[in-house]
């Protein structure tokens, strides 16, 4: 591992890149200290803390994705999800909508546009979760002691509320953007890790004092670090596992030169949608305590009480839904027909399958075979949180969305790093003799 970092300090670009990544990961991290104006986030650690030994709650879901900005009512607090909603929609409009598909084909041009567009629908998504939190916000106390001060109440506090965290958003992205173009890895998946990663000191003092307090015994911890060594070993393996169609290609004499004639596969992943489908259950399941933020009403109060995380209502939603956006954010990004039509094009053919419709139906019947076996694995790598909290009392949050954006990011990012030494005759990240790292299509990333 020594060997590994330091071949990566021998390359000076690549050296620079890491250190402009860090730093300005640093940045994003320091702000996470910079505190909303008029409110006490002292009260609301309190609400949180209360409300994380009844199974959790809509804000402690919100504040663990934030990487404790809410926690902290940080300008942060809305962290990145509000460009990641953004670009996903804008990546669900380009296969309903023919004229940003056609944006989409324009080459660079295009795809500067619809960057351009994806922070307009950014600043659109984070101006109405701003509005949301801030009025309720304004509903929160812990022992009479209100979240947002008594002489900060009203609609002042609403608007400044709003253009505070919709900056602070827009700086996130801007961060994350520049990660991307000038550092290592995607800036975006980044920020994101770094978030979840920064939760760990304090899991580990939260679990020592729960040794200390025998609320947590010996054996069960080395059993749950072995556990926890197995899931990120299956999650790995099911992150670069995939389903390979074998493809030959017809031999072609174009004038004195032959082209194809060469046996190839067709990787299909089997998590082809990535975080996507955990991400938008989570955003549908929370809308409920959105909508409450705006209408005070009974029956979406009851709702909400009934979509509480770590109840049997909500994981057992939670998992159909999963296995829904699996299903249909896999067709939204991968189309067999078109796939046919380029194996065709290009005299490529599956063997024993005819070309054409039968080689696009065969590919479906396959994606939709493997779909399900990584809708399942990911439903439960997502509900693996609840479990170990309910059943073994684990003080902390390990699995769910955050577990797969750590593993993912940390693959894609040390594939980039790979990448670089390669291709300046240097040895790969784990060696000569070591396997070539291969992260997530991208078609899985986020950002």
């Amino acid at each position: 591992m020594a060997s590994a970092i330091g071949r990566m300090f021998q390359i000076p670009e690549l050296r620079k890149r890491i250190i402009f990544t860090l730093a300005l990961l640093a940045v994003y991290r320091l702000g996470i200290y910079v505190t909303t104006p008029g409110v006490d986030h002292t009260v609301m650690s309190e609400i949180l803390n209360t409300r994380a030994g009844a199974g959790g709650g809509f804000l402690n879901l919100f504040n663990f994705l934030s990487g404790g900005a809410m926690e902290r009512l940080s300008v942060f607090a809305l962290g990145i999800m509000p460009y990641i909603s953004a670009s996903i929609i804008m990546q669900l409009l380009t296969v309903v909508v023919p004229a940003v598909e056609r944006m989409q084909k324009e080459g660079e041009q295009g795809r500067r546009r619809i960057t351009q567009y994806t922070r307009y629908g950014t600043i659109l998504i984070s101006a109405v979760q701003g509005m949301s939190i801030a009025i309720y916000l304004e509903s929160l106390n812990s022992n009479g002691h209100p979240v947002v001060r008594p002489e900060w109440t009203g609609w002042g506090f609403r608007v400044l509320t709003v253009i505070t965290l919709c900056a602070g958003t827009s700086f996130i992205m801007w961060l994350g953007e520049r990660i991307t173009e000038f550092g290592i890895g995607n800036g975006i998946s980044l920020i994101i890790m770094a978030g979840i990663v920064a939760r760990i000191p304090a899991a580990i003092v939260q679990t020592r004092q729960f040794m200390s307090e025998e609320l947590l015994r010996p054996f069960t911890l080395v059993a749950l670090l072995i556990a926890m060594v197995a899931v990120i070993a299956f999650i790995v393996v099911m992150e670069r596992g995939q389903r390979r169609i074998p493809v030959q290609y017809a031999k072609r004499v174009v004038g004195n030169k032959s082209y194809g004639g060469q046996a190839t596969h067709l990787p299909l992943k089997i998590n082809t949608s990535g975080v996507i489908p955990p991400i938008f259950a989570s955003s549908i399941l929370m809308f409920p305590a959105t909508l409450q933020g705006f209408f005070n009403s009974a029956w979406i109060q009851r709702l909400q009480n009934a979509l509480q995380p770590g109840g049997w209502f909500y994981e057992s939603i939670y998992v159909l839904l999963i296995v829904f956006f699996c299903y249909f954010y896999t067709a939204v990004t991968f189309n067999p027909v078109d796939v046919a039509d380029n194996m065709k094009k290009f005299g490529g053919y599956i063997p024993g399958v005819r070309p054409g419709k039968a080689t696009a139906e065969y590919i479906d019947r396959v994606l939709t075979r493997i779909t399900f076996g990584g809708a399942l694995y990911v439903s439960a790598v997502c509900v693996l949180p609840s479990l170990l909290i309910a059943q073994f009392n684990v003080p902390f949050y390990f699995g769910g969305t955050s577990l797969l954006i750590v593993v993912g990011v940390a693959l894609d990012t040390v594939q980039q790093i790979e990448g670089h030494l390669i291709t300046r005759h240097y040895d790969g990240f784990t060696g000569p003799r070591g396997p070539r790292i291969r992260g997530r299509s991208m078609a899985t990333r986020m950002g």
